[in-house]
């Protein structure tokens, strides 16, 4: 893909209403992307039905959820889930008498994991192992599923699984080197993906992120087909991350946080969209703007993409709603700080030539650079010590907004989708914002 597609005009739902069925792909934890688009959903009337990725014992059994836990995992929902563990990604999957690839990282350290060798013979086989355990868990889910949805009725699959960074010790200490580290704590990001535990990571997450969307649209073909048969329609949806437009210097540009380790990942999803849609089956992946949720706060300066929506809900929709949402902002800043200070500052970030090198859409995702590192970190830093309490930021306010307004463009958009990768930028959710 040479350019990113962005939505271009406000959509509007003419499909789904009262007693339609949505479909969560993926369980529904914390904060995050899916809180929006479930909303919407309910607002318009739609049935919820969500899955679950199961839980681990402490020997590292997946099982179903208990009672208790389906009971909480519904009410949280708000919805009907079925118990089914679908857990996608290998990392805690391992032959009879074999050792799992989480297992396997349990001699490295922060010291030795540059040159640290895994035996990928038996990750294959781990891999192999997990890919037939999703999809006979698939198969079972989509048989539930479908006598749960009756005749007639049009359905919304929204795939939310994301992720698959394998669960080793030392890995926090390596991601804070490559994600935050400054100076002698630097680390290269390329040097994280041509070592053994990036390949490792790569491909769990190819297996989380992008594959699981390739198996369920496979996986629920006969049943796609039984619905338009009794005249439902079907639609699938994805969040992607591919970078987004944001207000610099006046114009709306094309950016991105570095690095995105998983944006590989990313594209390989867009990829099964684009297949899917080639045969005729209404499959998009939405490319969504940054936000601060529990994943992403491993990366440090992602908000330095976000802090522009303020401007741009001026340029796209200034009045009261605005006004009120500046001022509130505002208040969460020391005394001596104004709003339009920080906004210079994020300004400046993105302007800086250290940055410009990065904007190289055909490049993404580009490998880190002590020069940008520092240079993010930095400011991020320099922001965050500016709020009255560094635990309650401006990106936290921000990202609930664009949260409820991706959701709503997403549930909108989908009902006639213009294509199967859009891009959501932030003149759009400024828009809908506003609206």
């Amino acid at each position: 893909m040479k350019n990113s597609i962005p939505l271009a005009t406000l959509p509007t739902n003419t499909l789904f209403g009262q007693g339609d069925v949505f479909v969560l792909f993926g369980e529904l934890f914390g904060r995050g992307y899916a809180t929006g688009l479930i909303e919407a959903a309910k607002a318009a009337g739609m049935e919820v039905i969500g899955i679950t990725v199961g839980r681990r014992d402490e020997d590292g059994t997946l099982r179903a959820l208990t009672e208790d836990e389906l009971a909480a995992a519904e009410d949280n929902l708000g919805g009907r889930v079925i118990n089914i563990p679908l857990m996608a990604g290998f990392d805690m999957d391992a032959p009879e008498g074999g050792t799992t690839p989480t297992a396997m990282l349990g001699g490295m350290t922060l010291d030795n994991w540059q040159g640290y060798k895994l035996d990928w013979d038996q990750i294959e086989q781990s891999r192999a192992l997990g890919t037939a355990r999703f999809t006979d868990a698939l198969t079972k889910v989509m048989a539930e599923l479908d006598g749960m949805i009756p005749a007639g009725k049009n359905v919304f699959f929204a795939h939310t699984m994301a992720g698959g960074i394998p669960r080793a010790k030392a890995f926090m200490a390596i991601a804070n080197r490559v994600y935050k580290g400054r100076g002698a704590r630097y680390q290269s990001s390329q040097a994280l993906i041509e070592s053994d535990l990036g390949k490792l990571i790569l491909q769990n997450f190819d297996e989380v992120t992008a594959n699981s969307f390739g198996h369920l649209l496979s996986h629920s073909t006969a049943l796609r087909e039984r619905i338009e048969s009794e005249g439902g329609q079907v639609r699938y949806t994805a969040y992607g991350y591919h970078g987004t437009r944001i207000l610099i210097d006046g114009e709306y540009r094309w950016q991105t946080y570095t690095n995105y380790t998983q944006g590989y990942a990313k594209m390989r999803l867009e990829q099964f969209a684009q297949e899917a849609w080639d045969s005729g089956v209404k499959a998009t992946v939405y490319n969504c703007p940054e936000i601060r949720t529990n994943s992403s706060d491993v990366f440090a300066g992602i908000e330095l993409s976000l802090l522009p929506l303020l401007e741009a809900l001026r340029k796209e929709g200034d009045g009261a709603w605005t006004d009120a949402l500046w001022a509130e902002c505002q208040a969460l800043l020391k005394d001596d700080v104004a709003l339009e200070d920080i906004l210079g500052t994020v300004q400046a970030y993105q302007l800086d030539p250290v940055m410009q090198p990065f904007y190289n859409f055909t490049a993404w995702p580009m490998p880190n650079s002590a020069e940008q590192v520092d240079k993010t970190v930095s400011t991020s830093q320099d922001i965050v010590g500016l709020h009255a309490d560094r635990k309650v930021l401006v990106s936290d306010v921000l990202s609930q907004h664009v949260v409820k307004a991706t959701g709503q463009l997403i549930f909108d958009g989908s009902s006639e989708p213009e294509g199967p990768v859009l891009w959501l930028d932030h003149d759009m959710v400024a828009k809908q914002l506003t609206a």
